[in-house]
């Protein structure tokens, strides 16, 4: 449908690295709440959205979540605690320092967590976010899908020096690294990184190491990716 011209925008395919989405949201409450990136479609089924009224807003149709005005990278669904993809890189990474401010301030037990690419940990957004939420203790959870690209540039150009969860140091939060295809230890990370949370000790980064199957998005001729690159992380899944 995205081919002839049904789907408007671009479509960015989650496919490599569900582990993390389902890994992370099978961990969570119904009552907190998640933000995501414009690769959003995965985390919006692991929290309860309706696929068809997914789907829908996909073609933008007035029946989508979002009245077809979202489009494929803005689905939101508030009743189900999803704050929406978000086609601006780091753009949902304050959204849920607000969610663990929220409810600090309230004394619930609900937690925020967004899901961003490796490349948006080198945004603005992503120090401001995580210096803010390591001083108030926020109850937020930055977890870091590392599929090794940001679009088309590797990390080891655009990362300097060491790999992404290592940052939280200079934060004085912890920060772990899992393997994003592994289900269940991205559940037992999760786990450990919500009752932190809970405790009232603030939050966590959390990197998942996995690869994407397909390009940046639909019709990227990923020529900048190693023969047989993909072939070997689909066997190696």
């Amino acid at each position: 449908h995205f081919a002839i011209g049904d789907i408007p925008g671009f479509v960015h395919l989650y496919a490599g690295e569900e582990a993390i989405g389902v890994g992370v949201i099978g961990e969570l409450g119904d009552a907190d709440y998640i933000a995501s990136t414009h690769r959003g479609h995965g985390h919006a089924i692991a929290k309860g959205c309706d696929v068809k009224l997914m789907m829908a807003e996909l073609f933008a149709r007035r029946t989508g979540l979002c009245k077809g005005k979202g489009g494929s990278m803005h689905i939101a669904d508030l009743d189900k605690g999803m704050l929406g993809a978000n086609g601006i890189v780091g753009g949902g990474i304050p959204l849920v320092v607000g969610v663990g401010l929220s409810a600090k301030v309230r004394g619930t037990e609900q937690v925020g967590v967004v899901f961003l690419g490796d490349g948006a940990t080198n945004e603005g957004t992503f120090a401001e976010s995580v210096n803010l939420a390591a001083v108030w203790k926020a109850p937020t959870i930055f977890v870091i899908e590392n599929n090794f690209y940001a679009e088309s540039t590797g990390t080891s150009h655009g990362l300097s020096g060491v790999d992404p969860y290592m940052r939280a140091a200079g934060y004085g939060i912890p920060g772990v690294q899992v393997d994003g295809t592994d289900y269940f230890a991205v559940r037992a990370a999760t786990r450990e990184a919500l009752a932190r949370a809970r405790a009232g000790e603030g939050p966590s980064i959390l990197e998942c190491r996995a690869g994407r199957f397909y390009g940046h998005f639909e019709g990227d001729t990923q020529t900048y990716r190693a023969p047989g690159e993909i072939d070997d992380l689909k066997a190696n899944h």
